[in-house]
C-alpha cells in the first residue's frame, strides 16, 4: 500500500449498509477491510472489485475471533485509521410478547451490538492512535438504529441493544479524543436484503415520513463518509430516517 492510503475496517460489509459504506470509502481513497461472519464468497468477490480491499471472516460473537480479526487487518495493512461497527442482526418479536424475548435472544443481541463493538474499539485503539493526525484524526463509527432513539424496532431486545450502542458512543468520544473521534448513525428503514419482506412497514414509511420513502444504503453511506472525513465532529448521533423522528 502507498504511504497515504488510509485503512478502514467495516464489519458486516458484504451487503446492505456495510457494503455501501465500503464502496463509499473506497471511492474516497480508503483501502477497506471487508468483514462478514459467513458470506465469504460474496466478500471475496466484493474485495476483488474494490481497489485495495481485502476480505476477512470472523464470528463477532466469539471473543477470540474478534481479537484475530483486528490482528489480521493490522498485519495485512500495517495501519488502521477507521473502524465502522456495522455488523448486526435483528429478531422480529412483537413488543407485547414478552416471553418470546428470551434471555438467549437478549444475550445474543447485546453481545453482537454492544460487547463486540466495544471490544473491537478497545483492540483497535493503539492502531487508531498511531495512525491519527491533526489533519485526519482516527475515527470510530457505530451503526445503531432509529429504534435506539425511539420506542420502535423489530423487537425490544434489538431496540435496547441499539440504544446501548448509542450511549457507549458518547463516553468513548469523551475518553478517546482528540486522537480518535467516535460517532454513531441511527438509520431508519433502509432497503436491504434484511428488509425485503417488510412491505407493510415500508408502506407506512412512504406514507408518513417527510421524505416519502425508505432509505437506500447509499443514503447511510454518504453520512458515514461525512462523519469519517470530519476533523472535528465527535460524540454525535445522526438520525437518518427521512424525518420520521419528527412525527
Amino acid at each position: 500500500m502507498t504511504d497515504n492510503s488510509r485503512v478502514a475496517l467495516v464489519t458486516g460489509a458484504t451487503s446492505g449498509i456495510g457494503m455501501a459504506i465500503a464502496r463509499r470509502l473506497t471511492h474516497a481513497g480508503y483501502w477497506v477491510a471487508l468483514h462478514s461472519r459467513a458470506s465469504s464468497a460474496v466478500g471475496l468477490q466484493a474485495a476483488a472489485t474494490l481497489t485495495g480491499a481485502h476480505y476477512f471472516q470472523a464470528d463477532l460473537l466469539d471473543e477470540d475471533a474478534r481479537r484475530e480479526l483486528v490482528t489480521q487487518v493490522y498485519t495485512h495493512y500495517g495501519r488502521l485509521d477507521v473502524l465502522v461497527n456495522n455488523a448486526g442482526e435483528s429478531s422480529m418479536i412483537p413488543h407485547d410478547d414478552l416471553l418470546a424475548a428470551t434471555p438467549d435472544i437478549w444475550h445474543r443481541l447485546y453481545e453482537l451490538h454492544v460487547v463486540a463493538p466495544w471490544q473491537l474499539v478497545a483492540l483497535s485503539e493503539p492502531y487508531l492512535r498511531a495512525a491519527s493526525t491533526p489533519e485526519h484524526p482516527a475515527s470510530v463509527l457505530n451503526i445503531s438504529s432509529h429504534a435506539g432513539v425511539r420506542p420502535k424496532g423489530a423487537s425490544i431486545p434489538y431496540a435496547a441493544s441499539k440504544a446501548a450502542l448509542i450511549h457507549v458512543t458518547r463516553p468513548l468520544a469523551k475518553t478517546l479524543g482528540p486522537d480518535i473521534r467516535v460517532n454513531a448513525i441511527a438509520p431508519g428503514l433502509v432497503d436491504t436484503p434484511l428488509t425485503d419482506s417488510w412491505d407493510e412497514i415500508r408502506e407506512h414509511w412512504i406514507r408518513e415520513s417527510p421524505m416519502s420513502r425508505s432509505a437506500a444504503p447509499k443514503d447511510i453511506a454518504d453520512v458515514a463518509w461525512m462523519l469519517t472525513e470530519s476533523r472535528y465532529v465527535t460524540g454525535e448521533v445522526v438520525v437518518v430516517d427521512g424525518g420520521m423522528n419528527l412525527l
